[in-house]
């Protein structure tokens, strides 16, 4: 199931001004395929928790906004040349992307998983100390932090990357890899619908979802607080969570 909310103060956080930018839709930037927080559906249409919350957000906060799937890998890049207003779609905070990009307040904790077939005999630590070859998505946290910490204390593997995280676990099921690393949320899916299982914490740090907007644009990133603050304290928040819970899915 979806995991830990981050529990916040609200108080310092709620402003009565309507945003600046108003004017004209705001793109949101998504990976196109990052259930249950960012994909597209068959039709073309944009789903997921993120998708909801957001909409939810500029409704409230008086601005109109459009979803794009684009690749992952140069998301931030976009964000950063404003080809898209904000990153709604399952980011992790990290010290790295902060130096590029605003980021409101976390609204999500999530960590890192291992996900194997289901027929496998290995074990956690054969997998991360072995020499085995693990499928990561391609611009992620999760991809960088298996890439960083390789060949450290005992850690012995070969990092193969992907577009996004079903076409990793199709080459655990395939037998081409031994296993990928994800979230939590997308593994309880993958667990769900292929037959995978988790075999247990990749060994990261837990890692905090935020929205991101380009660091010139503070009149978004204090409306983005102000409305994740108001969507945090809503019954709305609630219904969320049920209706995106990945052990549903």
């Amino acid at each position: 199931m979806l995991k830990k909310l981050f529990l916040l103060s609200f108080s310092v956080l709620l402003f009565s001004a309507l945003p600046l930018f108003a004017e004209g839709e705001l793109i949101n930037g998504i990976d196109g395929d990052f259930k249950p927080f960012a994909y597209m559906e068959p039709g073309g249409k944009a789903a997921g928790f993120d998708v909801d919350a957001l909409n939810w957000i500029a409704q409230k906060q008086g601005f109109t906004v459009v979803h794009e799937a684009l690749p992952w890998s140069s998301i931030i890049t976009s964000l950063k040349e404003k080809k898209i207003d904000i990153i709604a779609s399952g980011l992790s905070v990290s010290k790295e992307r902060a130096e590029q990009v605003a980021f409101t307040i976390p609204y999500w904790v999530v960590k890192q998983v291992v996900v194997v077939s289901n027929n496998s005999n290995l074990t956690l630590d054969e997998v991360l100390n072995g020499g085995k070859t693990i499928g990561v998505q391609l611009g992620t946290s999760e991809a960088k932090s298996m890439i960083d910490s390789n060949k450290k204390d005992g850690r012995d593997y070969t990092i193969r990357q992907y577009d996004n995280f079903e076409m990793a676990v199709a080459e655990v099921v395939n037998g081409r890899i031994d296993a990928a690393v994800m979230n939590d949320a997308p593994a309880l899916i993958a667990v769900k619908s292929q037959p995978v299982k988790i075999l247990g914490d990749a060994g990261i740090p837990e890692e905090q979802f935020a929205y991101a907007v380009n660091k010139d644009n503070p009149e978004l990133l204090s409306t983005l607080n102000e409305g994740l603050a108001l969507l945090m304290a809503d019954p709305y928040w609630q219904t969320l969570i049920e209706k995106y819970n990945p052990a549903k899915h």
